[in-house]
């Protein structure tokens, strides 16, 4: 039969369409024959989703949180905490350094710092506090463990550091789990701070434990100084002796070698010797000169002999001889001019030329005379230069024989002078710096010093309420969400159709949602009571056809008629995997939106074991099903016409049979169900649960489409599984599942069906003051 239009909504006629790819299911259908689903929103609408869901249990765990910490921090001890630094500065190097001092020493290593925090923190420095303050005495400190009867107070002992020391071992855990020191960034400052209880023994515990670090550091670096000193002094003595010892070798070495003033000696030997070097260069240069004077005076040369005159002169400081040879020469060339003169004139028998001629030999005469003379002196000077340079050649090589010999005894000389300037030398230095040791001591080891003393706080530091709500938000947040997705991985049911169509590889024949509406506002014949769920659940498609729930119905019709493609079902049997999941409510509703149509629909009540039309439409006990298949009836007796709409009819369960299963699998059910589908365009079967008994899966094989309900949030993942399996067993025509009950206002459907509550609100209609036209309306639409 074709399928008609559906019921009129705000005036107009809205005909049912096929979908766009028609599904036909056979006996042969296979779990995974149904197209996946399409994939789901995004991870974080998903999470949302879940938070949103969960938001009770989310602000459940952030208020017991909250107030957990708020109690526990109100009814906590309030702390205190004394806060202090120290400045630690570059330190000097401790040795004594002599005459290579490296006063521009100025590396330091960072780790130096870190050694000295964990000094601070260490078990010698806090039982010095300890026993000083005794703090062994205090609860925070002294409280952890038990006084023994052998030892009344600790006391800074070997015995004391033994880690069998219970009492000890105790106060160094209770000092230390309040002691904080730390380094501040980028500078050479140690802060350290103390919480505790009493603010007086916080800030006395700060300022004893800096003060007991400096003394201690300077006492240390003091004694190691002094302990230097010591040794300074040991080897001041030795180098004592060995100054005396080598004194006396020096002595003893130049009384065996007479040698007195070895230095000034030494330097006088070298002087003459340098002059006698310089007297002979000197001799050697005048003889060479005063030798090539003489040879030009051998060689009679005149001029040659004039000039030497003249070089002699100069050499002498004296002009005497050669300005007298110069004069006579002189005078030898103006005789001879007046001579050739006259000769010239008068001729050679002139009286006077003969006169010239006589006074120019004189004149020669004197002239030779004169230059003897000079080469007689000249030659003398030479002679006098070669012994003079003998002379200097001789004491020269004297002076070297008695410079090597000195130089021989001055090795052994020098070397015990050598060792001796410096044991003296590096006796005094020690003995400077023996006598600034104290001093240094004292400046070196003062390179520790306190910035900050702990000063007695005015306002606990602990606990901070607002501090610990600030951890206890997140904290009670994180439990929350965490509970939230645990919860979620936990649930088993299945909510959304989304979730069904995955779960069982079945189509999605739609959705039911909630009745919005309580049953005291509607009358008594349009009441249906559920009576294996003993929930009141209203005939909406009858008392409310505008209302969300009536549509969802007619839209399960709709899957219904259009999904198969050789024509829309006949027998249509409705069964759930579980009871109380709103089989017999859909059922009863399914048949009415298909009596609807103006054809004529059975509604017959198969649940032979717990039936419960007859109560829903209030017919009371009758005859039925059970008495059409025992025999004890007819069928026309036992078909009773709806007083709901002209085109529904009923068939109750009838007499409860003691074997119904037999009774619903035998060939007269068969017969049945074939006298039926000649006279009626559509049946609906209310089965019993398929995972309950088995009526719903021998009756599966004779239904043309076999619809699947489940309960959102009521029907198990697996429950799901094993009823789809047992039907797909026997080949039943499952033409898909519909999810009952569904909660729209539930974040399962915030996201995926929130344009229902956008684009929907202006088509459902609630209220039933037009029910009349409204059925009067679908009367004249299944007359058309």
């Amino acid at each position: 039969m074709d399928s008609g239009p559906l019921v009129p909504l705000n005036g107009q006629i809205l005909n049912e369409i096929h979908p766009p790819f028609p599904m036909e299911f056979n006996r042969n259908t296979v779990p995974g024959a149904y197209p996946a689903v399409p994939a789901q929103d995004s991870l974080l609408r998903e999470y949302v989703r879940v938070l949103i869901k969960s938001k009770w249990v989310v602000i459940a765990s952030v208020a017991l949180v909250v107030a957990i910490v708020v109690i526990s921090t109100l009814r906590s001890t309030p702390i205190y905490e004394a806060v202090g630094s120290i400045a630690i500065n570059k330190t000097d190097p401790v040795t004594f350094n002599l005459k290579d001092s490296s006063s521009g020493f100025d590396y330091y290593d960072p780790t130096d710092l870190d050694t000295e925090v964990r000094i601070l923190k260490s078990d010698l420095l806090a039982l010095q506090v300890i026993r000083q303050l005794s703090l062994d005495k205090q609860p925070e400190v002294g409280a952890h463990s038990k006084p023994s009867a052998s030892s009344s107070s600790i006391e800074l002992t070997t015995d004391a550091m033994q880690p069998d020391s219970t009492r000890t071992s105790a106060a160094l855990a209770g000092f230390k789990a309040s002691l904080l020191v730390s380094l501040v960034p980028n500078t050479r400052i140690i802060e350290i701070r103390y919480r505790s209880p009493d603010k007086n023994i916080a800030s006395r515990v700060v300022n004893a434990l800096a003060n007991t670090y400096v003394e201690q550091n300077f006492k240390t670096r003091f004694e190691s100084t002094m302990q230097a000193s010591d040794w300074l002094s040991k080897q001041l003595v030795d180098l004592q002796v060995k100054v005396e010892t080598s004194q006396e070798k020096l002595v003893k070495y130049q009384k065996e070698h007479e040698i007195l003033g070895i230095d000034e000696k030494q330097n006088i030997t070298t002087a003459k010797l340098d002059e006698l070097n310089r007297e002979l260069t000197s001799a050697e240069s005048a003889r060479m000169e005063k030798e090539s004077v003489y040879h030009l005076v051998q060689a009679g040369d005149s001029d040659s002999i004039a000039a030497a005159a003249n070089v002699d002169g100069a050499a002498r400081g004296s002009s005497a001889n050669s300005a007298l040879l110069e004069k006579l020469r002189e005078q030898q060339a103006d005789v001879k001019i007046q001579v050739a003169q006259l000769s010239t004139q008068f001729g050679p028998s002139y009286p006077k030329l003969a006169q010239l001629t006589t006074q120019l030999k004189e004149v020669d005469e004197q002239i030779q005379t004169e230059m003897r003379k000079v080469a007689a002196r000249l030659r003398g000077d030479y002679l006098a230069a070669v012994q003079r340079e003998s002379m200097l050649r001789s004491a020269l090589e004297l002076q070297k024989q008695e410079a090597n010999k000195l130089n021989e005894s001055a090795i052994e000389y020098s070397l015990l002078k050598r060792d001796v300037d410096a044991n003296r030398t590096l006796s005094e230095g020690l003995l400077e710096r023996l006598k600034e040791a104290g001093v240094t001591a004292g400046l070196r080891s003062n390179n520790f010093r306190i910035v900050d003393t702990a000063r007695v706080p005015t306002a606990p530091s602990g606990p901070n309420l607002m501090r610990n709500l600030a951890f206890a938000f997140p904290l009670g947040l994180s439990i929350g969400v965490g509970l939230a997705f645990l919860l979620e991985s936990m649930d088993n049911t299945v909510r959304t159709p989304e979730q069904a169509q995955i779960i069982s590889a079945l189509p999605s024949l739609g959705m039911i949602p909630l009745g919005s509406r309580s049953t005291r506002e509607l009358g008594g014949r349009d009441k249906l009571a559920l009576a294996s769920s003993r929930e009141a659940v209203e005939l909406v498609t009858k008392s409310r056809p505008r209302s969300q729930m009536a549509e969802s119905y007619r839209a399960l019709r709709t899957s219904l008629l259009l999904t198969f493609a050789g024509g829309p079902p006949k027998i249509i049997l409705i069964t759930s995997a579980l009871p109380e999941e709103g089989k017999t409510t859909t059922s009863v509703n399914s048949a009415i939106v298909l009596a609807q149509k103006g054809t004529p629909v059975l509604l017959i009540d198969a649940d032979l074991r717990r039936p419960s039309i007859h109560k829903t439409l209030g017919l009371g006990p009758q005859i039925g099903l059970s008495n059409v298949l025992t025999g004890t009836a007819t069928l026309q007796q036992a078909i009773i016409p709806s007083t709901i709409l002209p085109d529904l009819f009923i068939l109750p369960a009838g007499t409860p049979p003691p074997n119904p299963a037999e009774l619903l699998a035998s060939a007269k059910m068969k017969n049945v169900l074939e006298e039926l589908r000649r006279h009626y365009d559509h049946i609906v079967i209310d089965s019993p649960p398929t995972l309950s008994v088995t009526d719903a899966v021998v009756m599966s094989t004779a239904a043309d489409a076999v619809v699947l309900v489940i309960r959102s949030g009521h029907t198990t993942k697996p429950a799901l599984r094993r009823a789809r399996d047992i039907l797909l067993q026997v080949n039943a025509r499952v033409c898909g599942v519909l999810v009952n009950a569904v909660d729209l206002n539930s974040p399962d459907y915030y996201y995926h069906y929130e344009y229902q509550g956008k684009y929907g609100h202006g088509y459902y209609q609630e209220d039933g003051s037009s029910n009349a036209d409204e059925v009067a309306s679908e009367a004249t639409s299944s007359g058309a």
